[in-house]
């Protein structure tokens, strides 16, 4: 790990700076940011709803998205609806797929105001899809500004009481984020679909860039602030070193001059008293060969804390070098004060896709437990040059299943095993970290990877209680087939491209997966002592297959409808509040509504569960407003309306 200097003052927090409390969660009711509060935490202390009582709750009112008055209107559709909305006085904010803004009474789910920044006239959206997150909340006790980056590229302010863009602020109320990168980029590979964070006074922004370019040229993920009253541009983080800049010496062959990607696409986390920024960077250009990037590759795949004044880098820890395997940095770090042998620990914990939590001091950077460089397999790929070593925690442990051989092969019965056997036989496996082929090589196929390139833990990320210490997240054990193609020289300039056709193979037999079960899960991590207090499958699975419904297996762990990843959790007082898809696990895996479910925080145990018509997609989140607590979340768009839909207890008579 590389640290810069820790100023004088910084050493004078970390010894003084304890009394000082740590992420708290929600507070007074509201829901003033994506996760609760800057820590990314997703808890709230409220209890009216518990679980006595969670079975009881219904739709209060269900608010249909806006960008349903644009059909005709735009070439486009946008994407499942997505965003969190926040709640601050009785009104909440939410982001639509097309970027609008939306101001909504809790109460009564009545649209307040809508603005339109008119983003979808700016161009596709980066990946095809036009989709949001959130959005995000700053006042300074006098003037109240909603922000959002749009999928147009655009970073907005608007009065939170109108909808009105800021005049004093940039170009009539926004600034053009396609500028100011240091490179031309074209619009269609950058894009934004996730909230800003405001850190005192500075509007932090990441992007999302196009991850399957045909050339080995492409948008730079750079990190950018900016003056939250002005709009001005206060710094740059290259995250990709730029001449004379730390690190550079990490990127072989002046491979910095052109490389791109190495963004910010899932959410970010900040300590308001430090004035420090969290930010979990992704992986560069190309995402599965780096042939045409040798080297570490720094910031990539680094966990990053920046100065969010200055732009400075404070620290940063890289989870992946070189990486290969697309496991970037899929979430927002969170923040949890925790006590390790009697010590008083102000920490930030990182989820991977590939299945680990990294602890840190989130003053210093120091590991909380010891992290070992590890020696993996080298690649055979032509011109790749797979990194020796990799970081690889010592506590906690994993919290999902990490490499694949043959004992991980399904053995509920010989016959399955045999089938699952001689379906696995065309692919190499091995351990974690074992590198890609080319597709076609020596008779195999592919190379399987476990956790897949999509998770592990995905952009949901993790929640934490922070009274107990304690962080909870759920994880899928997906596989991803992972083979390498020559390219059309006509069409690209890399040597190889990952062979997209064939990254999701069938591995199955007889419609059960090939491997053991469980395919999801949630797992609570006891952090003040790094081990994993409990762990359960998430959701029924295919048990019910004729070939299994005789042995009584219990719940396996439902798999993701059609690979689409869903919202997370919500802690509260008593519960852990979650989503999971309703769908036909042996035939069409089209979501056919969902189930709002309750957990209990100090076992795991499934306390409710209740079906919904709608297939919810955005983390849930909730509020107390008027003496009554409510649920918001989320959901449908595509092939059904796109809603958000509240929930709560009935009325007392």
């Amino acid at each position: 790990m590389n640290l810069n200097r820790v100023t004088c003052a910084t050493i004078v927090l970390a010894v003084i700076g304890h009394s000082a409390l740590g992420q708290s969660g929600a507070q007074d009711g509201e829901w003033r940011h994506y996760a609760g509060d800057h820590g990314s935490t997703k808890y709230s202390p409220l209890t009216q709803i518990n679980g006595d009582n969670f079975e009881n709750l219904e739709v209060l009112w269900r608010w249909k998205s806006v960008d349903s008055e644009l059909e005709g209107k735009t070439p486009y559709q946008p994407y499942y609806l997505r965003a969190t909305p926040l709640v601050v006085d009785g009104v909440a904010y939410m982001s639509t797929g097309f970027s609008q803004v939306a101001a909504i009474d809790v109460t009564s789910g009545e649209t307040l105001w809508v603005h339109d920044p008119e983003s979808y006239k700016r161009g596709q959206a980066t990946h095809g899809w036009f989709q949001h997150r959130g959005v995000e909340y700053w006042t300074d006790g006098r003037e109240e500004r909603i922000f959002i980056a749009t999928g147009g590229r655009q970073l907005v302010s608007l009065d939170a009481k109108t909808g009105v863009p800021d005049p004093n602020f940039a170009d009539g109320g926004w600034v053009d984020l396609l500028l100011g990168l240091g490179r031309k980029v074209s619009a269609p590979s950058i894009g934004h679909n996730k909230p800003v964070l405001v850190v005192r006074d500075t509007i932090v922004v990441g992007s999302i860039v196009f991850d399957y370019p045909s050339l080995k040229r492409n948008a730079p993920g750079h990190v950018r602030g900016y003056d939250v009253r002005t709009g001005a541009m206060k710094w740059i983080f290259h995250t990709i070193p730029q001449e004379g800049e730390f690190g550079i010496e990490t990127w072989k062959n002046d491979s910095w001059k052109y490389s791109g990607n190495t963004n910010v696409w899932s959410m970010m986390t900040a300590d308001e008293e430090l004035g420090y920024v969290y930010l979990p960077v992704g992986t560069p250009t190309s995402d599965y060969y780096g042939g045409h990037r040798l080297g570490k590759n720094l910031f990539a795949n680094s966990l990053l804390c920046l100065d969010a004044e200055t732009g400075d880098r404070v620290w940063h820890f890289q989870t992946v070098h070189h990486d290969i395997w697309d496991y970037d940095l899929p979430c927002a770090p969170n923040l949890i004060d925790i006590t390790v042998d009697g010590r008083k620990i102000r920490a930030v914990a990182q989820a991977t896709k590939h299945g680990f939590v990294f602890v840190f001091d989130r003053i210093t950077g120091e590991p909380v437990w010891p992290i070992e460089e590890r020696v993996v397999a080298a690649s055979t790929v032509p011109g790749e040059h797979a990194f020796a070593t990799q970081p690889f925690p010592t506590k906690p442990p994993a919290f999902e299943r990490q490499g694949i051989t043959e004992d991980d092969l399904i053995d509920f019965t010989p016959q399955l095993r045999t089938q699952a056997k001689k379906r696995l036989d065309r692919f190499v496996t091995g351990p974690l970290f074992t590198p890609n082929i080319v597709s076609g090589a020596d008779d195999m196929a592919a190379m399987l990877q476990l956790p897949g390139a999509g998770g592990g833990a995905n952009w949901p990320g993790a929640s934490v209680d922070p009274e107990n210490g304690f962080l909870y997240l759920q994880s899928q054990t997906t596989i991803t087939s992972m083979g390498l193609i020559k390219p059309d020289p006509n069409r690209s300039d890399l040597d190889y491209f990952i062979n997209v056709g064939a990254m999701y193979p069938n591995l199955e037999v007889r419609r059960l997966p090939i491997f053991k079960p469980p395919y999801r899960r949630i797992t609570a991590i006891d952090l003040n002592r790094g081990e994993i207090a409990w762990q359960v499958p998430f959701g029924n699975g295919p048990n019910r297959h004729p070939a299994l419904k005789d042995l009584n297996l219990g719940p396996l762990g439902s798999r993701f409808p059609n690979g689409l990843v869903e919202g997370g959790i919500l802690v509260t007082k008593t519960l852990l509040i979650t989503i999971l898809a309703d769908i036909d696990e042996l035939g069409d895996r089209e979501p056919h509504g969902s189930f709002l479910q309750a957990y209990d925080k100090a076992t795991g145990d499934l306390i409710g569960s209740i079906k919904f018509d709608r297939h919810l997609h955005g983390s849930p989140m909730t509020c107390m407003h008027d003496g009554r607590q409510y649920v918001l979340i989320a959901g449908g768009g595509i092939s059904e309306p796109a809603e958000l839909l509240a929930f709560g207890l009935p009325m007392e008579n």
